[in-house]
């Protein structure tokens, strides 16, 4: 009885979760089905299979300053914004101090804010200091946004390190850039890497912010609601499948670095039970 209640429990469960995925990709899926119809407006059933809206965007000068200027924010924001915030994660795993619970919040708190209001705050503070409508005002308003998604990868990583390491490298004549080179960056590479990979993801998708910061430095999704504003286009399900591939690969890569279970060198665990 209690067997087949389980199983009627498990049954009802995995339905709930292909019904929810199904909720969620379905808009996903309807735009990749439609970026390859021949037709103009989205219909069923299809017009025809054709790849002639893949070879405008290809054709399109617009699409390709958008998509360069996405890459050159993204890279340039995952690399700030790791090394931020392995900073601020080590900072909160290595030392005590007063306020530290205030730290930490304030370190994490800009995802919670809605973004139409962050994106204003750039644009007026940016614009004091005269920094507004180039593309490295993207890049500061994103790694502000980004960085805090780094601390939390880190701090993760590094709640599951054995702090005690740490200071027998000390014992054993390493200095603290030594230890911080062959202790803390070896275990906390996985980390380090989806941290890489997930602040480019966010960055890449990021549109409200863009907006209001890039002038005429437009990222690719910035590009799209120009196309939404004028006339509806195709491209746009072409554009929309090739940042959801590529926001979906960075994520299965930052998921993947996260599930291998890296270890302290040998060298340094033998130090360790050696003091």
């Amino acid at each position: 009885m209690n067997h087949n209640r389980n199983l009627a429990i498990d049954l009802a469960l995995q339905a709930y979760i292909v019904l929810a995925l199904a909720f969620i990709f379905a808009p996903i899926a309807a735009s990749f089905v439609f970026s390859f119809n021949v037709d103009r407006f989205p219909s069923l059933p299809l017009g025809g299979f054709s790849t002639v809206w893949y070879k405008a965007v290809a054709a399109d000068p617009l699409v390709f300053e958008g998509l360069r200027n996405t890459l050159i924010v993204g890279i340039a924001v995952s690399c700030a914004s790791t090394l931020l915030g392995f900073g601020a994660a080590y900072t909160d795993f290595r030392y005590r101090f007063f306020g530290k619970t205030i730290y930490v919040a304030l370190a994490l708190l800009p995802p919670t804010i809605p973004v139409v209001i962050l994106g204003l705050a750039m644009l007026a503070f940016l614009s004091s200091v005269e920094l507004s409508g180039a593309i490295h005002s993207v890049i500061i308003a994103h790694v502000v946004m980004c960085a805090p998604f780094a601390m939390a990868i880190t701090r993760l990583r590094l709640s599951q390190m054995d702090p005690s390491l740490e200071a027998a490298a000390w014992n054993l004549g390493a200095s603290e850039w030594q230890a911080m080179g062959n202790v803390i960056i070896p275990f906390c590479k996985p980390a380090i890497f989806a941290s890489l990979m997930i602040t480019m993801a966010v960055s890449f998708d990021e549109f409200a912010v863009s907006w209001f910061v890039s002038g005429l430095n437009e990222t690719l999704p910035v590009k799209v609601l120009g196309f939404l504003q004028g006339q509806v286009s195709p491209r746009i399900n072409v554009i929309g499948t090739f940042v959801f591939l590529a926001s979906i690969t960075l994520v299965i890569v930052a998921q993947a670095l996260l599930m291998k279970r890296g270890n302290p060198p040998s060298s340094i665990n033998n130090g360790a039970r050696q003091s």
